[in-house]
């Protein structure tokens, strides 16, 4: 009995040792930069940090966190209700890490099989100009095995990393934040920035892709994994588990994902009204609907009366009228229904908005130069 004891007490450390070596490790890096929730500085984005965080715990992946400056870093005003970040903020170990987290100058990137360098206007400031972040990507570039991976602003953080005498991202495919999105959506900092991700990415040698504006997408290329917006988390940090020789676990997906999901469908001609009607109309509560009317809002402010596209942001915003109403939005909705020259669906939507004493003298103008 005794020797069987003794056997057992040499077997368990030798198997923990095994295990923790089997274990991958990701470095998740944020920005140091923000300030007031981004109203005097802006930071990182907690979404991005949360949901990549997630799919890496939810994996077994361990995770560090570490910034330039180390110590607390602050993120940007967010949404505390959507379940992901709930999650993180009730998560005490994750807590920890944002609140003390890794100078980038303590880090031994040996210990790391993977990078992921989360996304928010904040990486545009100081990422970039990092010496011991470029350290820590060099090192994992130059290693057999490793993953080098980021989302959103992200990619930041690659555009002066050099191998010798060539960028790292020379002749790599790579996404990020593209200049639509900056357009669209960067107004109050982009003035700001030393310069715009997409265009220093390509002047880098990197072979850039992107989609629509605010919809997924993941390049894979070699051992670098990069998401265009935030909407592209939860894939891209997939993909870092799928490199790194793992299966990722099944999970349901996010309202606000998978609406973002419907309405990359919407656009490719994958799912037309009648399905949609009928999926929103069974099962609406699982779709982020004020989020698909907005997206709906933004395709048509883009379309500079491209007819197709102003077609398609009207499909969109029209799948949300059963659920979701915002009198200035339907007001955009008939003025687009004039562009498109139904003037049927425009008068009853200006008529709804009479009925309901909203915006009268706008909704009275537009029937005049349509009567």
């Amino acid at each position: 009995m005794r020797k069987v004891v003794l056997l057992t007490l040499l077997i368990i450390p030798s198997l923990l040792s095994a295990q923790s070596k089997d274990t991958k490790k990701v470095l998740m890096v944020v920005s140091s930069y923000g300030k007031d929730s981004g109203q005097v500085r802006p930071g990182y984005e907690f979404d991005e940090l949360s949901q990549a965080y997630l799919v890496f715990k939810n994996n077994g992946l361990e995770i560090d966190i570490a910034s330039p400056r180390g110590g607390k870093v602050e993120a940007d005003k967010f949404n505390t209700d959507k379940s992901y970040n709930q999650t993180i903020m009730e998560d005490q170990s994750a807590m920890a890490l944002l609140d003390n987290t890794m100078t980038t100058a303590d880090v031994d990137p040996l210990k790391y099989d993977a990078i992921y360098v989360v996304g928010g206007k904040g990486a545009m400031f100081d990422l970039p100009y990092d010496p011991a972040l470029q350290d820590i990507i060099l090192n994992l570039y130059q290693r057999e095995g490793t993953v080098i991976s980021s989302v959103c602003h992200g990619p930041a953080s690659f555009v002066n990393v050099k191998d010798g005498e060539k960028f790292i991202v020379e002749g790599v495919e790579l996404t990020a934040f593209c200049n639509v999105e900056e357009d669209l959506f960067g107004k109050k900092w982009v003035k700001e920035f030393p310069f715009k991700l997409e265009d220093r990415l390509k002047s880098r040698g990197a072979i850039f892709s992107q989609t629509d504006f605010m919809l997924s997408n993941v390049a894979v290329s070699g051992k670098f994994i990069t998401g265009q917006n935030p909407f592209s988390t939860t894939r891209s940090a997939e993909e870092v588990v799928k490199a790194l020789g793992m299966k990722p676990v099944a999970r349901t997906l996010y309202s606000d994902e998978k609406s973002i999901y419907l309405i990359q469908d919407i656009l490719d001609g994958k799912a037309n009204a009648t399905w949609v009607e009928e999926e929103l109309k069974n099962s609406n509560e699982t779709y982020d609907i004020p989020l698909m009317a907005i997206y709906g809002y933004y395709k048509i402010l883009a379309a500079n009366d491209n007819v197709a596209e102003l077609a398609k942001g009207a499909e969109i915003i029209e799948a949300t009228v059963p659920y979701f109403f915002n009198e200035d939005l339907q007001l955009m909705l008939a003025k687009t229904y004039v562009q498109l020259d139904n003037k049927e669906r425009a008068k009853e939507l200006l008529e709804d908005l009479n009925s309901k004493n909203l915006l009268k003298e706008q909704v009275a103008e537009l029937m005049k130069e349509i009567s």
